[in-house]
Formats: C-alpha cells, sequence, structure tokens
C-alpha cells in the first residue's frame, strides 16, 4: 500500500534528523514554466515544498504575495495548473499546497482533494479554515492520502492549542508572527515561549514561519522549531532580479544558502 501524504511528510522530519528547510512557490508567477522551474531549483535544496495556488481574497498573505498571485491570476493560472507543478516534483521533496478554502469549496473537498493527490500533493495548507470547522474538509482529505495541515498562532490559546495538536498531520506551521505574511520577525524570548507552549500540545512536528529573510534567522530559528518556511524574501528576490536567468540564479543561491544554514 502506498504512503499516504501524512507518512511521507513524517518520514521527511524523520530521516532529516535536523531542523528542515520549507521554500514557498507561488504557482503562476511570474508564468507557469518560470515557477515550474522555480520549484526544481528548490527542490535541490529543499526538504518540503510549500506550492502556493493563487487566489483573489488572500487573508494571510502579506502585499509581497498578494502582488505576486494576482500576477498569476492575470495571466490565467488555474489550480489544476499549480497542481500539475507538483506532478513534476515527484522525484524530490514532498510537496503541499497551499489554498483557500473557496479554492477547495469551488471544485467540492473530495474531488479537489482526490485531483490533488493524483498530482503527487503530500498535504495542504488551508489558513482560512479554522480546525474546529474543517471535519469534512479533513475528511475527504484522509481519504485522498492528503495530509490537512493546520495552522496556529501567537493568538491560539491552549484550548485551542490542543484541539489543533488532536488532529494535525505532518506538521503544524506556527505563525511566528501576528499579522501576514512578509512583516518583521524576531527570534525572542516570545517567540521561544510561543514554540515551547505549541510543543506541549502538538506532539507532530512544528514548522515556523512568516518574516523568515535570511541564512542567519533560518539557522537560529532552526535551533527551536523543527522546520523553517520562507515564502515573500523567496518572491520579493525573483522579483528583483533583471531577467529570468538571473532570478533562477539567485533562487538558487538563496536555497543553498538557507539548506546551509540549517543543515550546518
Amino acid at each position: 500500500m502506498p504512503e499516504s501524504g501524512a507518512e511521507r511528510l513524517e518520514r521527511a522530519f524523520r530521516d532529516a534528523g535536523r531542523p528542515l528547510f520549507v521554500p514557498y512557490v507561488m504557482g503562476g508567477y511570474p508564468d507557469i514554466e518560470a515557477s515550474k522551474r522555480h520549484a526544481r531549483i528548490l527542490a535541490r535544496h529543499a526538504d518540503i515544498i510549500e506550492l502556493g495556488i493563487p487566489f483573489s481574497d488572500p487573508l494571510a498573505d502579506g502585499p509581497t504575495i498578494q502582488a505576486a498571485g494576482q500576477m498569476a491570476l492575470d495571466a490565467g493560472t488555474r489550480p489544476m495548473d499549480v497542481l500539475a507543478i507538483a506532478d513534476d516534483l515527484r522525484d524530490g521533496p514532498p510537496v503541499v499546497a497551499m489554498t483557500y478554502y473557496n479554492t477547495v469549496i469551488a471544485q467540492g473537498a473530495d474531488e479537489f482533494l482526490r485531483q490533488a493527490a493524483a498530482y503527487g500533493v503530500a498535504g495542504i495548507i488551508i489558513p482560512d479554515l479554522p480546525v474546529d470547522e474543517a471535519t469534512e474538509v479533513r475528511t475527504a482529505a484522509r481519504e485522498a492520502g492528503v495530509a490537512l495541515v493546520a495552522l496556529a498562532a501567537p493568538t491560539t490559546d491552549d484550548d485551542r492549542m490542543a484541539e489543533i495538536g488532536g488532529s494535525a498531520e505532518g506538521f503544524v506551521y506556527l505563525v511566528a508572527v501576528t499579522g501576514v505574511t512578509g512583516g518583521d520577525m524576531s527570534i525572542d524570548d516570545r517567540l521561544r515561549a510561543l514554540v515551547d507552549r505549541a510543543r506541549r500540545h502538538i506532539s507532530v512536528p512544528v514548522v515556523v514561519g512568516f518574516g523568515v529573510r535570511t541564512p542567519e534567522q533560518a539557522g537560529e530559528l532552526g535551533g527551536l522549531a523543527d522546520g523553517v518556511v520562507i515564502a515573500s524574501e523567496i518572491i520579493r528576490r525573483i522579483g528583483d532580479a533583471p531577467d529570468a536567468q538571473a532570478a533562477d540564479a539567485e533562487v538558487d543561491r538563496f536555497g543553498a544558502g538557507i539548506a546551509d544554514a540549517l543543515r550546518g
């Protein structure tokens, strides 16, 4: 029997024995072929790939990811176009798709997750789906063999953290700051206390994101958490590159630097 998505994610953490690098790629930014290249480049350095499906009202995303997603939408990128990128990464690290609830229910949770699994997706993150309203999607995900990856935040109280931990699969995405992606993050006593509190209630690995920008930050954060997500900084560097070749080179250079910091 093939491994489920949750089992593949669990194996990634178990086999690595160190904090994992989880880079984010916005599917369709700046176009589908470029995002496919960036995913393949990052797969050389990553342990898990987070693959963003663009959405018109991305409540959890800051201005950098919002702008990238809007560019992808304006170019006609559709959810299945993005999931097809996961199919291209079958020989690499597990892929976790990140999308919003409307994208899932527009097609129907059962069908969307069945197709995601068919493209090789191991997990799905739905930031606007609260844990206590996720039963239908969680059931559809488990039947498809896709892990529903939960999020927790600094505003998550202990009772809710325990509820998240009780149904968590694969890993939990712990948001380092209150607000949206791309802000400033400090690795301070407040963040250390947040990670410690999450670990008391959650038995699966805890991965931290929102605001990580440098290899130095990633390395320090790796001393606290089981993995590090970097999203806005990667998109920012792609957007700042003068041409496609330079963007590819910068994605490779930056990805290698983060991986080295986490593996060192």
